[in-house]
């Protein structure tokens, strides 16, 4: 069935290499996301006054517009910084086949 493209969400999200792999399976095995690529990068950043430059990775999440709090609240429960990066964009256009993917069984 289609929905319009803005019922749909990419979710940012950085976090430790080692943390990725479960915080991703947990988003998808709960249903919340459809699906989530993760993908090593560096990172350069201040924080408490200190830069830093660390390697992590990021979670780009693939997900209804309604599951965000849910997904939000999963990822706060789990991670392991004290301020994740949990950044929302909407999907503007897409493909419908793969839209309709994201939106599941109805």
């Amino acid at each position: 069935m289609s929905q319009p493209e803005n019922d749909f969400l990419v979710i940012f999200c950085t976090a430790a290499r080692d943390d990725a792999e479960a915080l991703a399976k947990t988003l998808v095995e709960e249903h919340l996301s459809a699906c989530v690529n993760i993908m090593p990068i560096r990172s350069c950043y201040i924080w408490e006054g200190k830069l830093n430059l660390d390697d992590e990775a990021l979670l780009i999440i693939k997900a209804k517009n309604s599951c965000f709090e849910s997904i939000k609240d999963r990822i706060l429960m789990l991670h392991s910084y004290s301020v994740p990066e949990i950044i929302a964009l909407p999907i503007v256009a897409g493909h419908q086949p793969y839209l309709d993917w994201i939106a599941g069984p109805d």
